[in-house]
């Protein structure tokens, strides 16, 4: 293992049997971390879990700046007035703002945080990584397909099996698509284009045996392939291979697979209710986004992407790189630093006694 730049403290050994830890030693455990770390700054990560209000009561407690970490939008989920007012109140608390993108920046001052103390960056990956296993992926193509049994084309999906990933409109999506393609294959419509692309699902859930159904009622064996969960280190292999990336999530607050998937040099083919749209998919550039409610849109993009010129596709594939540059550690560091300085610039905010109840009684709820 690489030597860590910072002390991790680790607060629970067994939360991922599922079972929340109680709120009493959740506390206690974590103002000992926190007065054993003395942060001069505490980047928080969202406002709506016991461990983020436990983090920002402690700020306020101990007159600490706090800094809000969030990818949230404002059409994420369904939005009611009370709920709300409730998250003003404790978005008011912090004293500046991290978020993923344009739709996340606007949603915290629409909270009630000031422009000037909102910042983006939250939402990056390791570009690097992703973009030179790729390549090395590409240079050995034949044996890794080999290896993983990958067919020769492919769209690539990334996804847990889980209703709002909206996988089952991907799947008829692609039916139709194969369909029509097929169709203008054998009538050489498109000239100079191999035959339909399979597709593949990467990820696994509760959903999968329904998915498995579908795939088998629409005549789809062997077209649609399953490989389940991939482990990090293999992921590069199955984005390198791949020919256009689809996410068709009917709700999403970011989407990192996306940024995974242009780091590798991938064109996109986005729901327009995934939250990274505005700041990755430039329309017509990189990719396309689509109505994730729509199989008809959806299968047409698929046919439009699988029936463009070579060229054209790497121009794409190339707009992604440039794009998704933006995006990076270094590109979450300077947002981090620039949240943290405005933090300690900005005035002490100290919680009334409405607002201090408010934040136990939801630690409790």
């Amino acid at each position: 293992d690489e030597p860590r730049a910072f002390d991790r403290a680790t607060l629970f050994d067994d939360v991922s049997s599922g079972r929340d830890p109680k709120r009493a030693l959740l506390r206690q455990k974590m103002a000992k971390a926190l007065r054993q770390a003395d942060p001069a700054v505490a980047m928080i990560p969202g406002w709506g879990t016991p461990a983020s209000l436990i983090a920002l009561e402690w700020c306020l407690q101990n007159q600490r700046p706090a800094v809000v970490m969030s990818e949230s939008n404002a059409f994420d989920e369904k939005r009611y007035s009370l709920a709300e007012s409730i998250k003003r109140i404790v978005v008011s608390l912090f004293s500046a703002g991290l978020a993923g993108g344009q739709l996340q920046m606007e949603y915290l001052i629409a909270l009630g945080l000031p422009r000037n103390r909102v910042f983006a960056g939250y939402d990056v990956v390791d570009n690097a990584y992703f973009r030179q296993k790729a390549e090395e992926v590409r240079g050995q193509a034949s044996e890794v397909r080999r290896k993983y049994g990958l067919p020769g084309n492919y769209f690539l999906a990334s996804a847990r099996f889980v209703p709002k990933k909206n996988l089952a409109t991907l799947i008829r999506a692609y039916a139709r698509y194969r369909q029509m393609s097929e169709i203008r294959h054998q009538r050489s419509e498109v000239r100079g284009v191999v035959g339909p692309w399979d597709l593949v699902l990467l990820g696994d859930g509760p959903l999968k045996a329904d998915l498995c159904r579908l795939i088998s009622d629409l005549n789809l064996y062997g077209h649609v392939h399953l490989p389940g969960f991939i482990q990090y280190r293999e992921l590069p292999a199955y984005y390198a291979l791949a020919g256009v990336f689809v996410h068709a999530s009917t709700t999403e607050q970011w989407g990192l697979v996306v940024n995974e998937a242009m780091a590798t040099g991938l064109s996109v083919i986005v729901s327009n209710r995934c939250g990274c749209v505005p700041d990755l998919v430039a329309e017509g550039k990189n990719g396309f986004t689509f109505d994730p409610g729509s199989v008809k849109s959806l299968s047409k993009l698929m046919l439009d992407m699988w029936g463009l010129p070579k060229g054209r596709l790497e121009e794409m594939r190339e707009e992604s790189r440039r794009i998704v540059a933006g995006f990076t550690p270094e590109h979450f560091a300077t947002g981090a630093q620039r949240a943290i300085d405005a933090a300690k610039a900005a005035p002490k905010c100290r919680a009334g006694l409405f607002s201090s109840l408010l934040v136990k009684a939801l630690i409790h709820r």
